[in-house]
């Protein structure tokens, strides 16, 4: 059984010999009027979510806590109370059942969700060494997969993460939270080329969205200042203009970096890749560059437990099992 409590979602799930047989994931809706999430509310809300979603993972599995062989968690990165949450709840099954305790850390976990299969899912997976540009409200990243536990990360944000930059510009428009999801919708409407937005030039593989933020605020500023209902007047084209720049900034990296690996199996991860406009872009580089392109379904991209419990299982498989004094943290590296 996987554990996922690192935010604001709640998820528990079930995997028999890598494959998926459940996936249960609990939103928190009350970040909605804040504007962001608040990490004290989170936390009470895991409180309450995790006993109901863990109890729904294993019904849907058709199984129960004897027939566990392990249990793993999410250990960093995370908001602190939210992974105690999980922690300390996967721990006490560890205990109470006799179970090894897994602990895993999220950005690897995005990783490998390229590797998920479940009952529904039998698509085929990419072959080892893959490239994965993973991609979140916290992290992008560019990383070489040599194997489930041999990871590199070649290339990654140097200040801002691309969905940060996503919701930070929503929240300029007065969209409300979460605004990237919004960005993408009334992007689908507009003209990504009507207004230009600069391409920071971070050498190497290493990204920047902190230049690009300031730039989207001033340029709201500006034209706010010429026409009030400016916004109002050209959400959709100013929408599809901000997300083709992050969209272009992330596959220009993606794509040197797959020119100086020789990688052609090459994936993409994590909260942002359930945008709409990044996954074309994505497959439609893919097919002119020759890749083996793989993304994983929408409920595998943003935070759950079935990435949590595929990396636990591969832990399994190499007895990488961790003490009952294994601390959450909320920046750990790999």
């Amino acid at each position: 059984m996987g554990i996922e409590s690192s935010c604001d979602e709640t998820a528990a799930a079930v995997c028999r010999d890598g494959v998926i047989l459940s996936n249960i994931i609990a939103g928190q809706e009350i970040h909605s009027r804040y504007g962001g999430v608040v990490p004290e509310l989170a936390s009470r809300a895991h409180l309450q979510n995790i006993l109901p979603s863990v109890d729904q993972a294993l019904l849907n599995a058709g199984t129960g806590l004897s027939d566990l062989d392990a249990i793993a968690f999410t250990q960093s990165p995370g908001l602190i109370g939210s992974l105690l949450v999980g922690a300390q709840f996967a721990k006490s099954i560890a205990v109470a059942m006799d179970l090894p305790l897994i602990a895993v850390h999220h950005m690897q976990a995005h990783v490998l969700a390229n590797l998920i299969r479940d009952e529904n899912n039998p698509a085929e997976v990419p072959a080892f060494p893959f490239l994965c540009l993973t991609v979140s409200g916290g992290h992008t990243q560019i990383v070489i997969c040599n194997s489930p536990s041999d990871m590199q990360v070649i290339g990654e944000t140097t200040d801002d993460a691309a969905g940060e930059a996503f919701d930070k510009s929503a929240k300029l428009l007065g969209l409300t939270y979460p605004g990237g999801p919004l960005i993408d919708r009334y992007a689908a409407d507009g003209d990504a080329f009507r207004f230009k937005f600069p391409e920071p030039q971070i050498p190497g593989l290493n990204f920047s969205f902190s230049g690009l933020k300031t730039a989207i605020l001033y340029f709201i500023q500006n034209e706010k200042a010429k026409d009030p209902l400016f916004i109002e007047n050209n959400l959709a084209d100013i929408c599809a203009s901000i997300q083709g720049r992050i969209v272009s900034i992330l596959i220009n990296k993606l794509k040197k970096a797959a020119s100086q690996t020789g990688i052609k199996e090459v994936c993409l991860a994590g909260g942002v890749a359930a945008n709409r406009g990044l996954r074309k872009a994505f497959e439609e580089t893919g097919s002119k560059m020759g890749w083996n392109t793989f993304i994983p379904k929408m409920e595998y991209c943003t935070d759950n437990a079935a990435m949590i419990a595929l990396t636990g299982y591969y832990k399994y498989r190499e007895r990488s099992f961790s003490p009952l004094s294994v601390t959450v943290s909320a920046r750990a590296a790999w």
